[in-house]
């Protein structure tokens, strides 16, 4: 019964370190030259935030904004 219980253990212990961390957020840097460099992140949400802002705008539809305004936003 001992054997039984350690091989279930070692088995929940590795199940549980083997899944990787998905935290479901990108982030991009973006720069500008009116601006410091920042960076815009893509939420769980499909919204953008920066500085840790959800800005309440779908991610695709802020970067698009951001460079028709003259920045540049890559990996």
């Amino acid at each position: 019964m001992k054997k039984s219980t350690l091989i279930i253990a070692i088995v929940c212990s590795l199940s549980i370190f083997s899944c990787k961390k998905d935290d479901g957020i990108s982030c991009t840097s973006c720069s500008s030259s009116e601006t410091a460099d920042f960076q815009v992140c893509k939420e769980r949400d499909g919204n953008a935030s920066v500085n840790g802002q959800n800005t309440g705008t779908p991610y695709d539809t802020y970067i698009s904004g951001l460079e028709q305004a003259g920045a540049s936003c890559g990996n």
